[in-house]
Parts: C-alpha cells; sequence; structure tokens
C-alpha cells in the first residue's frame, strides 16, 4: 500500500512525497513506514507511543479515527494512507 507524506513531514521521510510498505493493518504500516524513516515517528508518535492529537490518518478517503477497527483497520494492496498534520494559527480580530 501507499502512505502520502505531507509536505512538511517528507524531509524525515528522505524528501519522498509517498512511500511504498507491506502490511496488514493500518497500524502496521505505520509501523513499516516509522521502521524505515525513524525520524518520522516523533513526529507522528507521542513518547508513550500515542499517534499524537494533531494527526489525521485518512484510508483512502475515510478518517481512521471514525473507523470501527480505527488503527487495526486491514488494508490491502491498491490502499493509500494520507498522514494529514492539522493546521492551526492565524490572528482573529474582535
Amino acid at each position: 500500500m501507499k502512505i502520502l507524506i505531507p509536505t512538511p513531514l517528507r524531509q524525515y521521510a528522505g524528501k519522498k512525497d509517498a512511500v511504498e510498505v507491506r502490511a496488514g493493518t493500518v497500524g502496521d504500516a505505520l509501523s513499516e513506514l516509522t521502521s524505515s524513516h525513524p525520524d518520522l515517528k516523533r513526529h507522528l508518535y507521542t513518547d508513550d507511543g500515542k499517534l499524537r492529537a494533531f494527526v489525521n490518518l485518512y484510508l483512502n478517503d475515510e478518517d481512521v479515527r471514525y473507523l470501527a477497527q480505527k488503527e487495526q483497520t486491514p488494508v490491502k494492496d491498491g490502499d493509500h494512507l494520507s498522514i494529514i498534520p492539522s493546521i492551526a494559527g492565524g490572528k482573529v480580530n474582535l
């Protein structure tokens, strides 16, 4: 399956915009990704191994947070996993 890497994280993934992995679940795919690109791990996971709150994952076009099995959701060849970091900031004028 293919994992799509967002622009801000590409510097930690060998400047690639996508990485192919062999995995059975979403969690396995992320594990494969961080094994081959260890610098990504600290940007995706907290020190206690939980996915960071600002990291959104989409399996094909489905938000993984809302899938019944979440990171244990099975994946197959041809699937793609998108990593979408939340963006915050700006100024509000009241």
